[in-house]
């Protein structure tokens, strides 16, 4: 945790304290700081790896006005009122990683951005929900403005944590200095009054764990998520209350408190129903009570005589104890608990009344695994205080809490205890003797207040062996039995007593923490049910990411990995597909579509196209990959979300290879400075892929293959493309040339030989074998069904027309290095160039000045969104860029729209000229090339001699 100022400000005068009576700068700064408060810019929620962390944070982007001019040492009792009031923030480390760290930066003098880190830190840990990992970073280029990190949990609770932290640390500053404005920005609920000035801690405090129990899992989900993720298994939740998804892929399992994927749905209607329950158990032999179901008062009250007092009546379905009335001796007790059973239950239960203590046995999988005796919510009498005052003063206790949050539950005084009270001829007024028991709930349920004490050592064997017949006989693996025994020491066959419920979905909270005695981790065998030891829990993540070529990378991978028969989902700019068919249209090379793959049961590994985008706004959508590759950095998308520089950019794209687990592999560009410079951070095992192979080769990549490492390198050939070799532990596997592969035409388009070349590491890396990689490779091309949108050839019209998303400068670049390859055959060369609106002027006019080297004619369009652009503002300044560089006026055409301007270029082609079109909307335009009609033409294959590039024949006729 810590801070990280760009420059220190302020002069030596201005940084004396406010209290100092002759610091005219600090009057100053007073002044201005009543226009100049505290603001919330904006906040973000990462939930996968990101750029500070591979941890889930909040984020609130903080402008801190003039306060950067008064860090803490600078405000008079400032510290002293914050300790005072979160003492807890002693213990943090802060930068110095010891106890009283955080002190110690507060009193040489910290930001309030740093501050207020920490105190939505210590809010959390306050409420049960610990986390400890922080960061605050100056934003560059923006004086006083910070980038506050901290973990969470649950989000709702950071962000109503961050909210209270800035509103905290304002209320301790001096009045001239108060206030923060967008502090809605973080979290708005009009209902909660904790955001109300001035600042209650205590207020705010109930405040957060209101949202913390309406939004945190239950103790149940909560054992067996923290039981996963401690075996490394991933968790994804699935809603917001308790449906989990443990793992992933085809070996991903659900849960939703104690209910699993391997719970019976027959099971669990035969337990909700006690009479059927009983039924099968008794029918297996096993002791239950006898009972009858009845809809009316009378006939509860008949049922009663017929079985034989003493009885207990609960309704036929209920659940938590609720509705249960036990031991009752007359017919006005009986009438009396039907009215409140039915009022949960359309049917109810009468049975004979067991006599002995209550115990929950929990079994899973077949095997007892926790016991628990519970005793029902009670006071014990002082001879001095009534029995409402002795049930406040146990309240107090803090391990109770509301419903299931806590330990144990607050014990209520309703119209249940009253009558239980009653019972006695006693109420809630009523004062017990010393050392008096008095109970205020029938059953011994942890939801009404009830205590538990654990008895698992003490189990009789008979009795643990009837816990585990009955569960199987209603055949669930995860099973609540409630067993009365006089004593569970011996055996119910001596002593009398049963079973008079089996539970499916029984809560784990008495086990996990026990009244008294001993806790239980019996979470542990329920993961051992679902994931038994050495049993995968999570598919194969391979992720890539770069500027150019990340779609083809992808698709190529997928393609090998089908052929290797696994069932591939795979996310790309174009859709989500599961094993090649397209299931969601969209740009999905962000978290959500990776977590859409994810969580899909019949994929076998995930190929996952991760785009910059996805990481700036909320992380990646996993935790941790098995091969991650960068493809190559260049200057694309540069000035936006903070991202200035070619490093900015680089440093954002390594957040995927610094996701690469131990055990797996890290692959980078060998050609690229940028990609690299990444091998510091990334995780696994490195490899590299080049296309500068023999004599070209770098020193840096020769030295890593001689000593043993993993790389795949186009080793130069005699035929084009060159031969595409594997190096691995001192081996050398040459596995094709680079023109067998026809997505590489024959060669001639090397970025698709690159492209290649950071798939077979991939595939390498995950095992897939040489031949099946060699195979699939040569039946990849880049038709538009195989790779939509990347140089996709249509031959149909007699001209040539190549589809290619070439959308920066770069990526045309190494288009037009591919066009200039292919000049000769064609007599004319067309193009269609746009750039996406939210690229620099810069780049545009970048980008207008690249296609004059490669076009006779262009057609110069814009993206339809523009992004912020005005209509014209991009074609504008794509064509200022190729008159800049000496492009014919006349050989220039600006068209908006993104149909006529391909239909331009469509209409204008003779046979023998190439027409490249740059879409936006990769399959309207196909679907356009494909509708279009001309008049029946000669043969494409006509011979052309003119060899020149186009630049140099418009410069030569100039």
């Amino acid at each position: 945790m810590g801070d990280d100022r760009q420059a220190q400000t302020g002069s030596e005068e201005a940084m004396r304290p406010l209290s100092d009576p002759s610091n005219e700068a600090g009057v100053q700064g007073l002044r201005e700081m009543a226009t100049s408060p505290m603001r919330v810019i904006e906040r973000g929620i990462y939930r996968g790896p990101h750029l500070y962390s591979l941890t889930p944070m909040i984020r609130i982007k903080l402008d801190l006005g003039t306060l950067e001019e008064w860090p803490s040492h600078r405000l008079p009792g400032f510290t002293e009122r914050l300790l005072a009031l979160l003492p807890g923030l002693n213990e943090h480390g802060c930068s110095f990683h010891e106890r009283g760290g955080f002190v110690r930066r507060l009193e040489e003098g910290t930001w309030l951005g740093h501050v207020a880190e920490h105190i939505a830190l210590e809010l959390q840990t306050l409420i049960d929900s610990r986390v400890t990992r922080g960061k605050t970073r100056s934003v560059k280029g923006e004086f006083g403005v910070y980038n506050v990190m901290y973990a969470y949990r649950e989000a709702d609770v950071g962000l109503v944590a961050g909210r209270l932290a800035l509103q905290l640390a304002d209320s301790l500053l001096p009045p001239e200095l108060q206030g923060i404005k967008g502090l809605d920005r973080i979290y708005k609920d009009e209902d909660e009054p904790a955001f109300r000035n001035p600042f209650d801690l205590a207020l705010a405090l109930k405040a957060l764990r209101y949202v913390h129990c309406r939004t945190a899992l239950g103790p149940t989900t909560m054992s067996l998520v923290q039981e996963a993720e401690r075996r490394g298994i991933p968790v994804l939740r699935l809603d917001d209350q308790s449906l989990v998804q443990l793992g992933t892929g085809r070996y991903q399992k659900r849960i939703r408190a104690s209910i699993t994927s391997m719970t019976s749905s027959i099971a669990t209607d035969a337990a909700g129903d006690k009479d059927l329950t009983k039924s099968l158990l008794a029918d297996a032999g096993l002791p239950v009570p006898r009972g009858e179901v009845v809809r009316k008062g009378e006939d509860a009250v008949h049922a009663a005589e017929r079985i034989g007092y003493p009885v207990v009546v609960k309704p036929l379905d209920g659940n938590h104890g609720r509705g249960v009335s036990i031991d009752l001796s007359t017919p006005e007790e009986v009438t009396r608990a039907f009215e409140e059973a039915v009022s949960h239950s359309r049917r109810v239960i009468v049975e004979n009344c067991f006599k002995g203590r209550d115990h929950r046995i929990l079994v899973v999988n077949g095997e007892v695994v926790a016991v628990a005796e519970r005793v029902p919510a009670h006071v014990i009498g002082d001879g001095e205080r009534s029995i409402a005052a002795l049930v406040e003063e146990v309240n107090k206790d803090p391990r109770r809490g509301e419903g299931h949050e806590n330990v144990m539950t607050r014990i209520t005084i309703g119209d249940h205890a009253r009558a239980v009270l009653a019972k006695s001829g006693l109420s809630p007024e009523s004062v017990p003797d010393l050392g008096q028991a008095v109970y205020l709930c029938d059953t011994a349920n942890l939801s009404t207040g009830g205590t538990a004490i654990d008895r698992t050592d003490d189990i009789h064997p008979d009795n643990a062996m009837i816990a585990r017949r009955a569960a199987r006989t209603i055949g669930l693996d995860v099973a609540g039995i409630d067993f009365i025994a006089p004593d569970i020491t011996r055996s119910v066959h001596e002593t009398g007593g049963g079973i008079i419920e089996v539970n499916a979905a029984p809560g784990f909270r008495m086990h996990l923490q026990p009244s008294e005695g001993r806790a239980r981790n019996v979470a542990r065998p329920v993961m051992d049910m679902l994931f038994p030891r050495g049993t995968p829990t999570r598919i194969p993540i391979l992720a890539i990411t770069g500027t150019n070529g990340k779609s083809t990378t992808s698709r190529m991978v997928g393609h090998i990995l089908r052929a290797h028969g696994l069932c591939v989902g795979l996310t790309s700019t174009t859709g989500i597909y599961m094993n090649g068919r397209r299931v969601v249209e969209a740009d999905a090379s962000g978290p959500w579509s990776a977590r859409v793959v994810l969580k899909e049961p019949t994929v076998d590994v995930a190929v996952l196209e991760t785009a910059r985008g996805g990481i700036l706004r909320e992380g990646m959508g996993f935790s941790e990959c098995d091969v991650g590759l960068v493809t190559n950095i260049q200057p694309d998308h540069l000035g936006l979300k903070g991202i200035d520089t070619i490093e900015d950019l680089a440093w954002v794209k390594s957040v995927v290879v610094e996701a690469v687990h131990r055990n797996g592999t890290s692959i980078l560009n060998a050609d690229d400075p940028m990609c690299v410079s990444m091998r510091r951070r990334a995780g696994g095992r490195i490899c590299y892929f080049s296309l500068r192979g023999g004599a070209d080769m770098p020193d840096f990549l020769r030295d890593h293959i001689d000593d043993g490492g993993f790389a795949v390198v186009r080793e130069p050939g005699a035929l084009d493309g060159g031969e595409i070799v594997i190096h691995d532990d001192g081996d050398s596997i040459h596995l094709m040339r680079a023109a067998e592969i026809p997505a590489t035409l024959d060669g001639l388009a090397e970025f698709n030989v690159q492209n290649a070349l950071g798939a077979v590491a991939m595939a390498y890396a995950q095992g897939v074998p040489v031949n099946v990689i060699r195979n699939a490779l040569s039946t990849f091309t880049t038709s538009f069904e195989q790779c939509p949108g990347r140089l996709n050839v249509f031959d149909g019209h007699g001209f040539r027309v190549i589809l290619d998303y070439a959308h920066n400068p770069a990526g045309l670049q190494a288009l037009g290095d591919l066009i200039l390859k292919m000049r000769r055959r064609h007599r004319r060369i067309i193009g269609m160039i746009n750039i996406p609106g939210d690229r620099r002027d810069d780049d545009m006019r970048e980008m207008g000045a690249l296609a004059t080297r490669y076009f006779d004619e262009i057609i110069f369009r814009e993206d339809p969104a523009r992004r912020g652009r005005k209509p014209g503002e991009i074609v504008a300044l794509l064509a200022e860029g190729a008159l800049a560089a000496g492009f014919p006026e006349e050989k220039i055409t600006r068209i908006l729209d993104e149909d006529e301007a391909a239909d331009v270029c469509l209409s204008r082609a003779q046979p023998g000229d190439l027409v490249v079109l740059t879409p936006t909307d990769v399959e309207a335009m196909w679907r356009q090339v494909l509708d279009f009609r001309t008049s029946p033409s000669t043969s494409f294959d006509v011979e052309i001699d003119r060899v020149e590039s186009p630049a140099e024949g418009w410069r030569r006729t100039a």
